[in-house]
């Protein structure tokens, strides 16, 4: 068995030692970049973040992340305290610290901020929110297609947490992906509460079959701006798309299978509960649709 990867591997490179991290204003060294263990991220994971790529000197879709921060924070009755342009210009501002202009990716993170006392309570966060931004030199590394295991945990309903926010509270996606690592898979594939095929513990998921391109509803999984992107060019180009639902059988008699996500564009997928997907290396529509994508971050 080989060991396993990860939709979000890349290259080593050294430089990621000295980098610079936004926290509050201050653009600082990794090991002074710090945020209190009385911080409602660390405590509770109560908080909204955005990962964003740099490509030859532009954030990709930065108008599309940012929109999508200050709506996850409003969701929560989280104030920002900032700007969209002003969290753009802290973004700039870091880039620009650590020299970057390519081949570049941001995590920028917003929490509910320090709290008075250790409990749950949002009123104890009376300090503000914490910002922060760490951005690494990163260029994706995959040295073959991703294996995918199906796992019992589900991508659940709107009423308990719903799975559209991006928010710092990951364990039942952590747990998914313990789970796929442990039955020799790279990352899990998670149903809906209907047992419909939804995403991954990552990224969203899509099949080619005979030629169409379906991916699921979206009622039940981040609606990924790679995710829409992706649909938008198959408009655009004459592909057939759905959103739709499909079952694990649909999935196993796929020609291809690929993920979307900021980090790693369009991810190939060779492997699903032991079954060779397609040729199990990356198949002409998916090959297509990166090109395509490429092409739309540098226009």
């Amino acid at each position: 068995m080989t060991d396993p990867i990860s939709t979000h591997q890349a290259e080593e490179d050294a430089r990621n030692e000295a980098i610079l991290i936004y926290v509050n204003g201050r653009i600082l060294p990794k090991a002074q970049a710090v945020v209190s263990v009385y911080d409602a991220g660390f405590m509770l994971g109560d908080g909204v973040w955005e990962g964003i790529r740099l490509y030859n000197n532009r954030w990709a879709f930065l108008d599309e992340h940012l929109t999508r921060l200050f709506e996850a924070a409003k969701a929560i009755d989280l104030d920002i305290r900032m700007t969209p342009d002003q969290v753009a210009q802290a973004l700039r501002d870091t880039q620009g610290a650590n020299g970057m202009v390519t081949d570049a990716h941001a995590r920028l993170m917003v929490t509910r901020g320090i709290k008075t006392r250790p409990f749950q309570h949002p009123r104890l966060s009376q300090q503000g929110p914490t910002v922060a931004i760490i951005m690494e030199h990163s260029r994706p590394k995959l040295p073959r297609p991703i294996r995918l295991a199906t796992v019992p945990h589900l991508r659940g309903l709107p009423m308990t947490q719903d799975p559209k926010l991006n928010s710092h509270s990951k364990l039942n996606c952590i747990l998914a992906c313990i789970a796929a690592e442990k039955a020799g898979a790279d990352e899990a594939l998670m149903l809906d509460v209907h047992g419909f095929v939804n995403t991954t513990n990552a990224c969203n998921v899509f099949i080619v079959r005979r030629g169409e391109v379906w991916t699921s509803t979206g009622d039940y999984c981040m609606n990924g701006i790679t995710r829409q992107k992706v649909i938008d060019l198959c408009r655009a180009n004459g592909i057939p798309v759905y959103e739709r639902n499909f079952t694990l059988v649909d999935t196993y008699s796929a020609d291809e299978a690929f993920l979307t996500g900021t980090f790693g564009a369009q991810t190939p997928v060779g492997v699903i509960d032991g079954r060779q997907i397609g040729s199990g290396q990356m198949g002409p529509v998916t090959g297509r649709l990166r090109g395509l994508y490429k092409a739309l971050v540098g226009a």
